[in-house]
């Protein structure tokens, strides 16, 4: 049993770079968003994107002639994605429902799936206008009952994008602002003069967003703490190194520090992916970040074993985890570990991030260890609650809590069991002391 890396990125004390300084940063950048409201979301706009409209939110005017802008073509792929987006977060709503069960006799308890009453979804547009992520985000609070939608994307060379205006106004946002970075997330979770804070935020970012979106945690929800885009490809020779390389490449070009791994028990196959990338290289018109992204990021692990391979990906727990082998439900039922699973050559990441349906927003940075991604739960707060119907229940149930709550020292507490017992089940229950 061995596991050989026949490349290896960044350890994560390199990765760490300038976080201090990023922390900083965004710290001070809230604390002006709070003190000076609006003043400062401008003064911001106008440093980072040289944008200063009359009014950040858009009319609906102003909407109506940004989606008249975008060609029929590309209408129509923004409503066949946001279709196949609305399927799935409709399924998966279906699945969460309401409960209600009476557990014994005049004891009722339930809880309710009820919608976050207001959400920002940020939609980045750095290197791209991420058209796309107004569906993840927009469409699935839409789909989830969210009754304000809140929506903000930085201007695209100076401009609103009109794409992603028509994919938040199509996916169902109640506001849209052209307006990016920290000013854009922190103005939507503290709030300013004119814009309204919201209880929660959702949608990747670069570092600042991210770092933001975390100092902001526990004022408002958010949906995870994302980092850097991730992807490993498992393969055997079942498939050829142009699948390999194509597909991890295709996701290095996100940006500069996106981690790509190969996992392999071919060594035949590592190294033709290694020469296989090298090639695309040369012809792929993104390659100046694909390739620093490689460079830094990209790993090439070979293990002897498949059980091998399964144990490496948990330990990874990748955001995108792409599954080309002899034995693709078998890493279906075993993986623990992960983002989203593309199972298959058929399949790929590509699809999953624009349009096959299910939502691109996923754990980064190991956090698949621990949680999913952003789908229509997360928009949905689940709230308990009981009811006792019966005199006799009410003594029954009062006699437990108030033994329970004195086993502990909890004397009110007990005091709040024994005052049924003496009302519902007509028994003398000294103050302070134990019902029997």
């Amino acid at each position: 049993m061995a596991i050989t890396y026949l490349k290896r990125g960044k350890s994560e004390a390199d990765r760490k770079g300038d976080a201090s300084k990023v922390r900083e940063t965004v710290e001070a950048t809230l604390t002006d968003i709070e003190t000076r409201g609006d003043a400062a979301v401008r003064d911001l706009s106008e440093k980072f994107d040289s944008y200063t409209p009359p009014s950040f939110r858009l009319s609906p005017s102003e909407i109506e002639a940004l989606v008249q802008k975008v060609s029929t073509r590309d209408m129509e792929d923004i409503r066949f994605a946001q279709a196949q987006v609305r399927r799935f977060a409709e399924a998966q709503r279906a699945s969460m429902t309401d409960v209600e069960v009476e557990t014994m006799p005049g004891v009722i308890l339930g809880h309710k799936n009820i919608p976050v009453q207001s959400v920002g979804c940020y939609v980045p547009g750095g290197k791209f206008p991420m058209v796309a992520s107004a569906h993840m985000s927009v469409l699935t609070a839409t789909v989830a009952g969210v009754p304000r939608i809140a929506a903000a994307t930085p201007p695209f060379k100076g401009e609103p994008n009109p794409a992603v205006i028509a994919a938040m106004h199509l996916g169902g946002a109640h506001e849209i602002y052209v307006l990016g970075g920290i000013q854009a997330v922190g103005a939507l979770a503290i709030g300013t003069e004119t814009i309204d804070p919201v209880d929660m935020l959702v949608g990747p970012g670069n570092a600042f967003v991210a770092e933001a979106k975390r100092q902001l945690y526990g004022r408002v929800g958010i949906d995870l703490f994302a980092g850097p885009t991730e992807t490993m490809v498992i393969a055997d020779e079942t498939v050829d190194a142009e699948l390999c390389a194509t597909d991890l490449l295709g996701q290095a070009e996100h940006g500069y520090d996106s981690p790509a791994v190969l996992l392999t028990n071919s060594e035949k196959l590592a190294r033709e992916t290694l020469d296989e990338i090298d090639r695309i290289l040369k012809i792929l018109p993104t390659a100046n970040t694909a390739a620093k992204s490689w460079e830094d990021y990209g790993e090439v692990i070979v293990c002897d074993t498949y059980d091998e391979m399964l144990d490496v990906a948990n330990d990874i727990a990748s955001e995108h985890v792409q599954v080309m082998t002899d034995r693709d439900d078998w890493f279906l039922d075993n993986m623990t570990s992960y983002g989203a699973l593309f199972l298959g050559p058929r399949t790929n990441v590509a699809n999953g991030d624009k349009v096959i349906g299910t939502n691109h927003t996923l754990p980064t940075k190991k956090a698949g260890r621990y949680t999913g991604g952003l789908w229509v739960g997360k928009f949905l707060k689940t709230h308990s609650y009981q009811k006792i119907t019966s005199d006799d229940a009410a003594a029954e149930i009062g006699a437990y809590g108030s033994r329970l709550c004195l086993l502990e020292g909890f004397v009110g507490h007990a005091e709040q069991c024994n005052v049924r017992v003496r009302r519902y089940g007509g028994r003398n229950v000294p103050y302070g002391n134990a019902a029997e």
